[in-house]
């Protein structure tokens, strides 16, 4: 059974079968408890030898398999814990059919919303005012930082859809932000508390067929009426995430002459007249609700402005860094989640009269995913560690470059770990179902993750062009 199944048929169908369970098992469990309760009571916040997950050597991030960490403390282990038990019990065993079918019920938004996970990805520090006081583990508001919604994208992205993730989070994780950050209290009391909770939806609307990563060439208009109360709306926005089923785009407009002064910021409504959506198909992260939007002549009240005209460019580059993170930290993950099932699928696997690990050259593949994961997972951490100390205006100054320079080297690695890793599968590797079906799936997601949020080589040139920028002037 083991050799031509994973754990996740037992899971589906193991509790209608169980009769017992071994004593021997029983007995495990219980010394397990009694560590954790003889941790508890020393007072001791860490201990070297507490493990989570299944323990597959280099499947989980190192603190999650004993080792010591300075990044995380109680609150971060119970949110972790709240977190995977949710999305394994809820969502896992579901997401092949939802991705199959490109479609994600909003109540699967919905119920991650009550349990406090939706606003996790919303970024930054915990909003009582408007996402509750419920967060995953029980932790209080006043402790949750940039780690819990680290750890929150990484549970997100052992799914191994980023279908999955962008076709979930991508709204309200990018959409929203810049109303939180620069809108009007208006706006704010409009919006935010229905997004939040997952009540209405909403979609960030900058790229166009002729703008992508040059984003300061968007051709979108806004003009003002003759009675100055409303904005004129005209143009196209392309590969749109989430705008299929989006109520509310927040959306890149110019309001002014060329470049990027020109351009500010405009929350449209999909009930406006005027505002066309029609899906996109896309060779990977099924499920996404990728859109083609057409906006003809739709009367915008000037109230929906966000911010200051002429100002929306600066905005959304301040929306990059932490879009960027987010695709970071998922791809990274999916890229673990390819070694993981890999290390897993070659330790049963026999080929030649033996285990496909027992081969040199399949431990060569493994050991190189191994260190290009953990070297990626270490600079996350530092990363995420300046996202939780620096101030805004910091992270602006300081953080660019090096966030461009992490999306590239994080996509990159998702892409080399899905190569390896499917070329170990074989044609499990190559099969949309059975043992290599995330893999499979992950090898056709990831080119959703190298483009969007600026490509890889606009990423890489941005990294240097930013180095180049703050080089010591003799």
């Amino acid at each position: 059974f083991n050799y031509f199944h994973t754990r996740r048929v037992l899971q589906k169908y193991g509790p209608k079968l169980l009769v017992g369970e071994l004593q021997e098992g029983l007995e495990k469990k219980v010394r397990r408890e009694e560590r954790a309760i003889a941790a508890e009571h020393s007072g001791a916040s860490y201990s070297a030898t507490e493990t989570f997950g299944e323990n597959v050597p280099y499947g989980d991030p190192n603190w999650y398999q004993g080792w010591r960490s300075p990044y995380y403390n109680d609150s971060h282990k119970k949110y972790r814990a709240a977190v995977r038990e949710y999305l394994e019990a809820e969502l896992a065993p579901n997401v092949s059919r939802w991705v199959e079918d490109c479609k994600i019920p909003l109540d699967v938004m919905r119920g991650l919303a009550k349990q406090g996970i939706y606003q996790s990805l919303i970024k930054g520090k915990w909003n009582s005012q408007y996402y509750g006081t419920t967060i995953p583990g029980g932790i209080k508001p006043e402790e949750f930082d940039w780690f819990h919604t680290m750890i929150a994208a990484s549970e997100f992205g052992r799914l191994a859809s980023s279908g999955m993730f962008w076709g979930v989070f991508c709204g309200v994780n990018i959409g929203l932000p810049p109303i939180m950050n620069f809108g009007s209290d208006y706006l704010k009391k409009l919006v935010v508390s229905d997004i939040a909770n997952a009540r209405k939806f909403i979609c960030l609307a900058i790229t166009e067929p002729w703008a992508g990563s040059d984003v300061a060439n968007i051709r979108t208009t806004a003009k003002l009426s003759e009675d100055g109360k409303y904005y004129i709306v005209n143009g196209l926005k392309k590969w749109i995430t989430n705008g299929v089923w989006a109520d509310f785009f927040t959306t890149a407009v110019r309001t002014g002459g060329d470049g990027m002064g020109g351009i500010s910021l405009l929350l449209l409504e999909k009930s406006m007249p005027g505002v066309n959506v029609r899906k996109i198909t896309t060779t990977g992260s099924d499920g996404s609700g990728t859109s083609y939007i057409a906006f003809e002549n739709v009367k915008v009240p000037v109230e929906n402005r966000i911010g200051k005209e002429g100002e929306g460019f600066k905005y959304i580059m301040t929306n990059f860094n932490t879009e960027r993170y987010m695709i970071v930290v998922v791809s990274a993950s999916a890229a673990r989640v390819c070694y993981e099932e890999a290390f897993k699928y070659a330790n049963k696997r026999k080929t030649f009269g033996k285990k496909l690990v027992e081969h040199p050259v399949v431990r060569e593949k493994l050991a190189n995913m191994i260190r290009k994961v953990e070297s990626l997972y270490s600079w996350i951490e530092l990363t995420t560690h300046q996202l939780n100390t620096m101030t805004p205006k910091e992270q602006f100054n300081f953080l660019g470059g090096p966030i461009a320079l992490l999306k590239a080297q994080s996509t990159l690695t998702l892409e080399f770990c899905a190569r390896e890793a499917l070329h170990i599968f074989g044609g499990n590797g190559y099969t949309r179902s059975g043992q290599g079906e995330k893999v499979e799936r992950l090898y056709r997601d990831a080119k959703g993750s190298s483009i969007p949020g600026g490509s890889e080589e606009i990423m890489l040139d941005l990294g240097v062009r930013q180095a180049a920028k703050n080089f010591p002037k003799t």
